[in-house]
């Protein structure tokens, strides 16, 4: 079993679960709407000066639908290079 988390930002929030759906994958998650932080990409705080915020999706899963997330985040960070999207996984 898998823990798998995207982080990214909320901009890309569709094409991220458009992609999944087209993997077949992460069809259960939970998913938290607002994140604040300062990453790679820079601050997300979600106010007048920073005003983008990130999301995050928590997936639990087998190793094939691990690699399937994979593909579809892949496939998302390819025609959006710079929006800090990540993904984490453990087993």
């Amino acid at each position: 079993m898998n823990r798998v988390e995207i982080i990214a930002n909320r901009s890309v929030e569709e094409n991220i679960l458009e992609a999944l759906a087209k993997e077949e994958a992460g069809k259960h998650y939970s998913k938290i709407p607002n994140l604040y932080g300062v990453g790679a990409c820079g601050p997300r705080m979600g106010d007048a000066v920073w005003p983008e915020e990130n999301f995050a999706l928590i997936i639990w899963c087998e190793d094939e639908e691990a690699q399937a997330i994979k593909r579809a985040i892949a496939s998302v960070k390819e025609k959006f290079p710079g929006e800090g999207i990540k993904l984490f996984g453990l087993n």
